[in-house]
């Protein structure tokens, strides 16, 4: 239920844009295993980032901390504003699962009018509902179905949706595409990137090829560290070499 309350309350603070998400000594162990070291890191807005690393590099522990649905070890999280720097609050995060969390007892149709209903005050521009589905291409005949009857893609489009709605300033998403047919996949790319502009979006993957088609930035999460790859070595020659050879070195687990 929290992961849904999140969804349902992830509205704005209505007049703030977000110009840069900043990351300041963010730690995190489990046990003996530290998964974050330290980290410094700054978000850009207008930008997709593809944090790009192995299978249990840490990156749904690093989403899980910046949403503070587990507790961090150390550090700070801020957002600077054109109002000036202030702490991250739960109200500037949407976060896209990659198993989706939508309330299955209620229809589509229900869930998108709930969550603008309830979210009234701080969504702007409110839109048919009919527009909203035709927008993420959801068919008039699925739009009155009980969520738990949606396919894993339409659960998915619902999550996008809803955080387009709301029009959170950081929007996380971990691995969302990876288990979409080839149809869907490419309509939430190309969504993806029509809502970059005003907000910082974080895409989680362990796909290369994946980061490099949608990502204007890849930052590697390795040995619990970020590293940010150079744009002008994207197209270079051994650019993919040099990532591989970076996650796979001595020491990584």
């Amino acid at each position: 239920m929290d992961s849904i309350r999140k969804i349902l309350y992830g509205i704005l603070y209505e007049g703030e844009t977000a110009v840069k998400f900043v990351i300041e000594h963010l730690s995190k162990h489990f046990e003996k295993k530290e998964v974050l070291k330290d980290i410094d890191f700054v978000f850009e807005e207008g930008k997709i980032y593809g944090l790009l690393g192995r299978n249990g590099a840490g990156k749904t522990t690093l989403f899980n901390c910046i949403n503070r649905d587990i507790r961090s070890d150390g550090g700070n999280l801020f957002l600077e504003t054109e109002e000036g720097r202030r702490e991250l609050r739960a109200e500037d995060i949407g976060y896209v699962l990659s198993t989706p969390t939508v309330p299955e007892f209620l229809t589509g149709r229900e869930f998108l009018k709930f969550f603008i209903d309830i979210n009234e005050k701080s969504v702007r521009n409110p839109k048919a509902l009919d527009e909203y589905f035709d927008y993420m291409s959801i068919a008039p005949e699925d739009r009155d179905k009980l969520l738990k009857d949606y396919s894993h893609g339409m659960k998915n489009k619902m999550q996008m949706l809803v955080n387009m709605i709301a029009e959170p300033n950081i929007l996380l998403l971990d691995e969302p595409l990876t288990s979409l047919d080839v149809v869907v996949a490419e309509e939430m790319k190309s969504l993806l990137r029509s809502l970059k502009q005003g907000r910082i979006t974080i895409f989680s993957t362990h796909l290369m090829d994946l980061a490099l088609d949608l990502c204007d930035e890849i930052v590697l999460l390795n040995r619990g560290e970020l590293e940010v790859v150079e744009k002008s070595s994207l197209d270079s020659h051994g650019f993919r070499d040099k990532i591989i050879a970076a996650l796979k070195e001595e020491g990584y687990e």
